[in-house]
Protein backbone atom coordinates (compact mmCIF):
# COMPACT_ATOMS: atom_id res chain seq x y z
CA UNK A 1 0.00 0.00 0.00
CA UNK A 2 1.16 3.08 -0.72
CA UNK A 3 1.94 5.95 2.33
CA UNK A 4 0.41 8.90 0.05
CA UNK A 5 -2.47 9.56 -2.40
CA UNK A 6 -2.19 13.18 -4.36
CA UNK A 7 -5.32 13.59 -6.21
CA UNK A 8 -5.21 16.39 -8.64
CA UNK A 9 -8.60 16.93 -10.84
CA UNK A 10 -8.36 19.01 -14.01
CA UNK A 11 -11.07 20.71 -16.09
CA UNK A 12 -9.63 23.78 -18.51
CA UNK A 13 -6.50 24.11 -16.78
CA UNK A 14 -4.59 23.92 -19.40
CA UNK A 15 -2.06 26.61 -19.47
CA UNK A 16 -1.29 25.59 -15.60
CA UNK A 17 -1.44 22.36 -16.11
CA UNK A 18 2.44 21.05 -16.03
CA UNK A 19 3.36 23.89 -13.78
CA UNK A 20 1.35 21.84 -11.13
CA UNK A 21 2.46 17.88 -11.59
CA UNK A 22 6.15 19.61 -12.67
CA UNK A 23 5.81 20.66 -8.77
CA UNK A 24 4.21 17.21 -7.56
CA UNK A 25 6.70 14.60 -9.68
CA UNK A 26 10.26 16.37 -8.63
CA UNK A 27 9.24 15.23 -4.78
CA UNK A 28 6.91 12.40 -5.70
CA UNK A 29 9.39 9.35 -4.48
CA UNK A 30 8.19 5.98 -4.06
CA UNK A 31 5.29 4.93 -2.03
CA UNK A 32 3.55 8.14 -4.08
CA UNK A 33 0.29 7.36 -5.67
CA UNK A 34 -0.44 10.07 -8.08
CA UNK A 35 -4.22 10.23 -9.50
CA UNK A 36 -4.96 12.93 -11.97
CA UNK A 37 -8.60 12.63 -13.66
CA UNK A 38 -9.72 15.14 -16.48
CA UNK A 39 -13.83 15.72 -15.72
CA UNK A 40 -14.33 16.37 -19.80
CA UNK A 41 -12.19 19.59 -20.09
CA UNK A 42 -13.11 21.34 -23.29
CA UNK A 43 -9.63 22.73 -23.68
CA UNK A 44 -6.32 20.58 -24.53
CA UNK A 45 -5.88 19.18 -20.81
CA UNK A 46 -6.62 16.09 -21.66
CA UNK A 47 -3.86 15.46 -24.71
CA UNK A 48 -1.58 17.14 -21.96
CA UNK A 49 -1.88 14.90 -19.41
CA UNK A 50 -1.21 12.26 -21.99
CA UNK A 51 1.75 13.46 -23.31
CA UNK A 52 2.96 14.13 -19.28
CA UNK A 53 2.59 11.37 -18.13
CA UNK A 54 5.14 10.22 -20.95
CA UNK A 55 7.65 11.85 -19.06
CA UNK A 56 7.17 10.38 -15.82
CA UNK A 57 6.15 6.24 -17.78
CA UNK A 58 4.34 4.17 -14.68
CA UNK A 59 4.17 6.96 -12.15
CA UNK A 60 1.06 9.16 -13.21
CA UNK A 61 -2.55 7.11 -13.02
CA UNK A 62 -4.58 9.02 -15.57
CA UNK A 63 -8.19 8.68 -15.31
CA UNK A 64 -10.99 10.57 -17.44
CA UNK A 65 -15.13 10.94 -16.36
CA UNK A 66 -17.55 10.13 -19.12
CA UNK A 67 -19.39 13.16 -18.77
CA UNK A 68 -18.33 16.16 -16.35
CA UNK A 69 -19.32 16.22 -13.15
CA UNK A 70 -17.64 18.64 -11.26
CA UNK A 71 -15.10 19.34 -9.06
CA UNK A 72 -16.67 17.28 -6.36
CA UNK A 73 -17.50 14.33 -8.29
CA UNK A 74 -13.82 14.19 -9.34
CA UNK A 75 -12.53 14.23 -5.93
CA UNK A 76 -15.28 11.62 -5.11
CA UNK A 77 -14.00 9.13 -8.14
CA UNK A 78 -10.13 9.76 -7.24
CA UNK A 79 -11.30 8.79 -3.51
CA UNK A 80 -12.72 5.84 -4.57
CA UNK A 81 -9.35 4.89 -6.32
CA UNK A 82 -6.81 5.68 -4.01
CA UNK A 83 -4.56 3.36 -2.39
CA UNK A 84 -2.33 5.40 -0.22
CA UNK A 85 -2.57 5.62 3.58
CA UNK A 86 -2.99 9.44 3.72
CA UNK A 87 -5.09 11.57 0.98
CA UNK A 88 -3.95 15.07 -0.11
CA UNK A 89 -5.70 16.76 -2.81
CA UNK A 90 -3.97 19.36 -5.08
CA UNK A 91 -6.07 21.57 -7.30
CA UNK A 92 -4.75 21.60 -10.59
CA UNK A 93 -3.68 25.58 -11.37
CA UNK A 94 -1.61 25.31 -7.92
CA UNK A 95 1.81 23.51 -6.75
CA UNK A 96 3.43 22.06 -4.18
CA UNK A 97 6.22 24.08 -2.85
CA UNK A 98 9.39 21.92 -2.74
CA UNK A 99 9.93 19.92 0.29
CA UNK A 100 6.56 19.55 0.78
CA UNK A 101 5.66 15.50 0.66
CA UNK A 102 9.22 15.22 2.33
CA UNK A 103 8.12 17.46 5.15
CA UNK A 104 4.58 15.61 5.35
CA UNK A 105 6.51 12.40 4.99
CA UNK A 106 8.81 12.99 8.49
CA UNK A 107 5.57 14.39 10.32
CA UNK A 108 3.66 11.37 9.29
CA UNK A 109 6.81 8.90 9.86
CA UNK A 110 7.08 10.82 13.81
CA UNK A 111 3.67 11.24 14.84
CA UNK A 112 0.97 9.43 12.64
CA UNK A 113 -1.69 11.98 13.04
CA UNK A 114 -5.37 11.35 11.62
CA UNK A 115 -5.17 14.75 9.74
CA UNK A 116 -1.63 16.87 9.20
CA UNK A 117 -2.29 21.19 8.27
CA UNK A 118 -0.34 22.94 6.32
CA UNK A 119 0.04 26.35 5.38
CA UNK A 120 0.22 28.12 2.07
CA UNK A 121 0.86 30.86 -0.36
CA UNK A 122 -0.86 33.14 -2.50
CA UNK A 123 0.28 32.41 -5.91
CA UNK A 124 0.00 35.76 -8.25
CA UNK A 125 1.89 36.28 -11.50
CA UNK A 126 2.64 40.02 -11.06
CA UNK A 127 3.61 39.74 -7.41
CA UNK A 128 3.30 43.28 -5.49
CA UNK A 129 4.53 45.17 -2.21
CA UNK A 130 0.86 45.12 -1.23
CA UNK A 131 0.58 41.80 -1.45
CA UNK A 132 3.65 40.65 0.23
CA UNK A 133 2.52 42.98 3.32
CA UNK A 134 -0.92 41.47 3.80
CA UNK A 135 1.09 38.73 4.74
CA UNK A 136 0.49 36.51 1.18
CA UNK A 137 3.70 34.75 1.20
CA UNK A 138 2.70 32.78 4.43
CA UNK A 139 -1.21 32.42 5.06
CA UNK A 140 -1.94 30.14 7.85
CA UNK A 141 -4.50 27.34 7.55
CA UNK A 142 -5.08 26.96 11.82
CA UNK A 143 -5.53 29.11 14.96
CA UNK A 144 -3.72 26.97 17.82
CA UNK A 145 -0.55 25.56 18.24
CA UNK A 146 2.12 24.22 15.58
CA UNK A 147 4.90 21.73 15.19
CA UNK A 148 3.29 19.22 17.83
CA UNK A 149 0.44 16.10 17.88
CA UNK A 150 -2.47 17.11 19.34
CA UNK A 151 -5.31 14.89 20.41
CA UNK A 152 -8.27 17.68 21.07
CA UNK A 153 -10.88 17.04 17.97
CA UNK A 154 -13.02 20.23 19.40
CA UNK A 155 -9.46 22.26 18.73
CA UNK A 156 -8.66 21.13 15.72
CA UNK A 157 -12.13 22.40 14.54
CA UNK A 158 -12.36 25.33 16.11
CA UNK A 159 -8.90 26.37 14.96
CA UNK A 160 -9.75 25.13 11.20
CA UNK A 161 -12.85 27.73 11.39
CA UNK A 162 -10.98 30.36 12.71
CA UNK A 163 -9.21 30.95 9.70
CA UNK A 164 -12.14 30.63 7.36
CA UNK A 165 -9.10 28.62 5.41
CA UNK A 166 -11.45 25.37 4.85
CA UNK A 167 -9.92 24.38 1.49
CA UNK A 168 -9.19 20.72 1.03
CA UNK A 169 -5.92 20.87 0.00
CA UNK A 170 -4.15 22.42 3.28
CA UNK A 171 -5.43 18.85 5.01
CA UNK A 172 -3.67 15.96 4.31
CA UNK A 173 -6.01 12.95 5.99
CA UNK A 174 -5.77 9.31 6.57
CA UNK A 175 -8.27 7.54 4.18
CA UNK A 176 -9.40 5.81 6.93
CA UNK A 177 -11.49 8.73 8.02
CA UNK A 178 -13.26 8.96 4.58
CA UNK A 179 -15.58 6.13 4.49
CA UNK A 180 -19.45 7.95 4.59
CA UNK A 181 -17.73 10.65 3.75
CA UNK A 182 -18.09 12.57 0.12
CA UNK A 183 -17.71 16.00 -1.66
CA UNK A 184 -21.31 17.23 -2.01
CA UNK A 185 -22.07 16.71 -6.09
CA UNK A 186 -23.40 19.72 -7.94
CA UNK A 187 -22.74 22.27 -5.10
CA UNK A 188 -20.45 25.21 -4.67
CA UNK A 189 -18.25 26.06 -1.68
CA UNK A 190 -17.46 21.86 -1.32
CA UNK A 191 -15.23 22.15 1.24
CA UNK A 192 -16.86 24.67 3.33
CA UNK A 193 -19.44 21.55 3.74
CA UNK A 194 -16.88 19.07 3.94
CA UNK A 195 -13.70 19.99 5.53
CA UNK A 196 -15.74 20.66 8.86
CA UNK A 197 -17.40 17.07 8.81
CA UNK A 198 -13.97 15.80 8.75
CA UNK A 199 -12.60 16.97 11.10
CA UNK A 200 -14.97 16.14 13.64
CA UNK A 201 -13.48 12.41 12.61
CA UNK A 202 -10.45 12.93 13.57
CA UNK A 203 -8.60 11.76 16.83
CA UNK A 204 -5.28 13.75 16.18
CA UNK A 205 -3.88 16.07 14.25
CA UNK A 206 -0.85 17.86 13.46
CA UNK A 207 -0.44 21.80 12.05
CA UNK A 208 2.99 22.49 10.29
CA UNK A 209 3.17 26.36 10.36
CA UNK A 210 5.38 25.86 6.80
CA UNK A 211 3.36 27.34 3.50
CA UNK A 212 3.38 23.98 1.41
CA UNK A 213 1.30 24.63 -1.35
CA UNK A 214 1.14 27.70 -3.71
CA UNK A 215 -2.13 28.77 -4.10
CA UNK A 216 -3.04 30.66 -7.43
CA UNK A 217 -4.82 33.38 -7.39
CA UNK A 218 -6.88 34.06 -10.69
CA UNK A 219 -9.71 35.66 -11.80
CA UNK A 220 -12.39 33.38 -12.29
CA UNK A 221 -12.62 31.90 -9.37
CA UNK A 222 -16.17 31.07 -7.16
CA UNK A 223 -16.14 34.58 -5.24
CA UNK A 224 -15.33 36.99 -8.52
CA UNK A 225 -18.25 35.17 -10.59
CA UNK A 226 -20.99 34.90 -8.27
CA UNK A 227 -24.78 33.93 -8.86
CA UNK A 228 -27.55 33.30 -6.35
CA UNK A 229 -27.03 29.78 -6.82
CA UNK A 230 -23.42 30.27 -5.23
CA UNK A 231 -24.97 33.03 -2.95
CA UNK A 232 -27.15 30.26 -1.06
CA UNK A 233 -24.57 27.43 -0.78
CA UNK A 234 -22.37 30.23 0.43
CA UNK A 235 -24.37 31.18 3.45
CA UNK A 236 -25.79 27.78 4.05
CA UNK A 237 -22.05 26.17 3.88
CA UNK A 238 -22.13 24.80 7.07
CA UNK A 239 -25.51 23.13 7.04
CA UNK A 240 -24.14 19.77 7.23
CA UNK A 241 -21.78 20.58 10.01
CA UNK A 242 -25.35 21.61 11.77
CA UNK A 243 -26.69 17.84 10.78
CA UNK A 244 -23.68 15.83 12.74
CA UNK A 245 -25.06 18.05 16.25
CA UNK A 246 -25.61 15.40 18.67
CA UNK A 247 -21.47 14.75 18.66
CA UNK A 248 -20.26 15.83 22.08
CA UNK A 249 -17.20 17.77 20.70
CA UNK A 250 -19.76 20.69 18.94
CA UNK A 251 -21.10 21.89 22.07
CA UNK A 252 -17.51 22.94 23.16
CA UNK A 253 -17.93 26.62 23.06
CA UNK A 254 -14.41 27.16 21.53
CA UNK A 255 -16.65 25.43 18.38
CA UNK A 256 -19.59 26.80 18.65
CA UNK A 257 -17.92 30.70 18.51
CA UNK A 258 -15.94 29.77 15.36
CA UNK A 259 -18.76 27.81 13.93
CA UNK A 260 -21.22 30.75 14.48
CA UNK A 261 -18.32 33.36 12.98
CA UNK A 262 -17.87 31.43 10.23
CA UNK A 263 -21.43 31.45 9.31
CA UNK A 264 -21.73 34.83 9.57
CA UNK A 265 -18.78 35.33 7.53
CA UNK A 266 -20.61 32.99 4.45
CA UNK A 267 -23.79 34.97 5.41
CA UNK A 268 -22.13 38.54 4.84
CA UNK A 269 -20.60 37.41 1.68
CA UNK A 270 -23.27 36.32 0.07
CA UNK A 271 -25.58 39.11 1.57
CA UNK A 272 -23.09 41.40 -0.30
CA UNK A 273 -23.72 39.99 -3.56
CA UNK A 274 -27.14 40.05 -2.96
CA UNK A 275 -26.78 44.21 -2.66
CA UNK A 276 -25.48 43.77 -5.87
CA UNK A 277 -27.84 41.85 -7.67
CA UNK A 278 -29.96 44.98 -6.23
CA UNK A 279 -28.90 47.06 -8.51
CA UNK A 280 -30.56 45.73 -11.33
CA UNK A 281 -32.81 43.01 -10.61
CA UNK A 282 -35.81 43.51 -9.06
CA UNK A 283 -37.05 44.45 -5.59
CA UNK A 284 -39.02 41.30 -5.14
CA UNK A 285 -36.44 38.80 -6.06
CA UNK A 286 -33.91 40.31 -4.35
CA UNK A 287 -35.66 40.40 -0.57
CA UNK A 288 -36.59 36.69 -1.37
CA UNK A 289 -32.83 36.09 -2.04
CA UNK A 290 -32.40 38.23 1.36
CA UNK A 291 -34.73 36.02 3.21
CA UNK A 292 -33.63 32.72 1.63
CA UNK A 293 -29.82 33.83 2.85
CA UNK A 294 -30.84 34.97 6.51
CA UNK A 295 -32.68 31.63 7.08
CA UNK A 296 -29.66 29.91 5.81
CA UNK A 297 -27.76 31.38 8.31
CA UNK A 298 -29.77 31.03 11.32
CA UNK A 299 -29.91 27.55 9.92
CA UNK A 300 -26.42 26.68 9.79
CA UNK A 301 -25.26 28.76 12.76
CA UNK A 302 -24.91 27.30 16.40
CA UNK A 303 -25.56 30.71 17.52
CA UNK A 304 -28.33 32.76 17.12
CA UNK A 305 -27.49 36.42 15.63
CA UNK A 306 -28.30 38.05 18.93
CA UNK A 307 -26.30 36.12 21.01
CA UNK A 308 -23.12 36.21 18.06
CA UNK A 309 -23.38 39.57 18.14
CA UNK A 310 -22.86 39.82 21.92
CA UNK A 311 -19.72 37.58 21.62
CA UNK A 312 -18.86 40.22 19.38
CA UNK A 313 -18.79 42.79 21.56
CA UNK A 314 -17.22 40.51 24.81
CA UNK A 315 -14.38 40.14 22.62
CA UNK A 316 -14.00 43.53 21.60
CA UNK A 317 -14.88 42.98 18.12
CA UNK A 318 -16.89 46.43 17.52
CA UNK A 319 -16.68 46.51 13.51
CA UNK A 320 -17.77 42.17 13.49
CA UNK A 321 -20.35 43.67 15.55
CA UNK A 322 -21.57 46.62 13.43
CA UNK A 323 -21.48 44.43 10.03
CA UNK A 324 -23.44 41.36 11.30
CA UNK A 325 -26.14 44.00 12.44
CA UNK A 326 -25.68 45.79 9.21
CA UNK A 327 -26.70 42.92 7.29
CA UNK A 328 -29.21 41.05 9.01
CA UNK A 329 -31.07 44.23 8.90
CA UNK A 330 -30.43 44.75 5.04
CA UNK A 331 -32.99 45.40 2.64
CA UNK A 332 -32.66 46.31 -1.02
CA UNK A 333 -34.02 50.02 -2.07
Amino acid sequence: MNWLSLLIPVYNVEPYLAQCLESVMEQAGEGVQVIVLDDCSTDGSWALMQSLAARWPGRLQLMQHAKNGGLSAARNTMIDAADGEYLWFLDSDDKLLPGSIGALQRIVRAHAPDVVLCDFSVWRERPRLKHALRGERHRRSFEGPSGQLLRDPAQLLAGMLATGQLHAWSKISRRALWPGLRFPAGRYFEDLMTMPQLATRAASFYHCAEPWVAYRQRGDSILATMNETKARDQAGALLPLAACQPLPLLQDARVQFAWAHQCARGFIGAMRYAERLGRSAPRARVQALADALRADFERASPLLPARLARAYLRRGWLLRWMKLRRWLKWRPE
